[in-house]
This record gives C-alpha cells, sequence and structure tokens, in this order.
C-alpha cells in the first residue's frame, strides 16, 4: 500500500490554516498474499491465535488430557481455519461428565480385582460405586481464556 501526503497552504484570510490531502493506492496482489497464501499475514495470525488456545487447554486438562492436546491450521477452499483437538480415551467422560456408576473388574474370572492406590496404600476390590463427575468443558474456557 503506498501513500501519498501533499500539504498546501489554504487562501484564507486572518488565521493560519494547512489543507491535508492523503491519497492510498492499495496492491491487490500484496493484499491476496496477506489474505490467501500459505505463511501470509492472516495464516501467521490464525496460528498464533490457535497456539494460544492450544497452550490454555494443556493448562486447563486434568490428568495425562493435556500430553494428548494438539493445534493445526487448515485449508478448504481458500479459507483458513485453526483447529484445537484432544485425543484422549477419556475425553468425553471429562468434557460430558458421567453420572454415578458401578465399576467391576474386565475380566470375566472369579477372582478378578481392581487394583487402585488410596492415601498410598494399594486396595483391591471387585466393585467400586463411583459417585460419577461433573462435567468439564475445559476446550471452551481454554478458548474464552485466550481471546
Amino acid at each position: 500500500m503506498e501513500e501519498e501526503r501533499r500539504s498546501t497552504p489554504a487562501r484564507h484570510t486572518g488565521a493560519m490554516s494547512l489543507n491535508v490531502e492523503v491519497t492510498v493506492r492499495v496492491n491487490p496482489g500484496r493484499i491476496a498474499r496477506l489474505l490467501r497464501l500459505p505463511g501470509g499475514g492472516v495464516e501467521r495470525d490464525i496460528q498464533r491465535r490457535t497456539e494460544r488456545v492450544a497452550t490454555e487447554a494443556r493448562r486447563l486438562a486434568p490428568g495425562s488430557i493435556a500430553d494428548n492436546i494438539s493445534a493445526s491450521i487448515g485449508r478448504q477452499r481458500g479459507e483458513i481455519s485453526g483447529s484445537v483437538t484432544a485425543r484422549h480415551p477419556a475425553i468425553g467422560y471429562v468434557v460430558n461428565g458421567t453420572a454415578p456408576h458401578q465399576i467391576q473388574p474386565r475380566q470375566n474370572r472369579p477372582n478378578a480385582r481392581l487394583r487402585f492406590v488410596v492415601d498410598g496404600r494399594v486396595v483391591y476390590a471387585t466393585l467400586v460405586n463411583h459417585p460419577g463427575s461433573r462435567p468439564n468443558d475445559f476446550m471452551v474456557r481454554a478458548l474464552q481464556a485466550a481471546r
């Protein structure tokens, strides 16, 4: 974009005044590069913003979900978009929450047990009554926080 400025003293009686004229020339090729080409200003801005959301999502994610969050840029029909994805087996349970439910061992054997640690001690159980969990929509919160 080129900018041309000219100033001329105005003919005015009494007080001094100044007229300013500005001409702006837009370079369509340069605008197209900024908007459409890979590595252009718009793509760089979307990349920066997408990575900012992903970083915030990793900070807010519970447990090992943070290790499974990725950011990517996509192009479709000339449009650029950013995407933040969380791939983890428990993501649906975390985001949507769970109702109270029972947990049983997967093996269908008479002596199958669940093993977990409580207060530093190893505990075995044949059945656990899980109280359920509230939804944790950390991805939406990450998007809102990164604005």
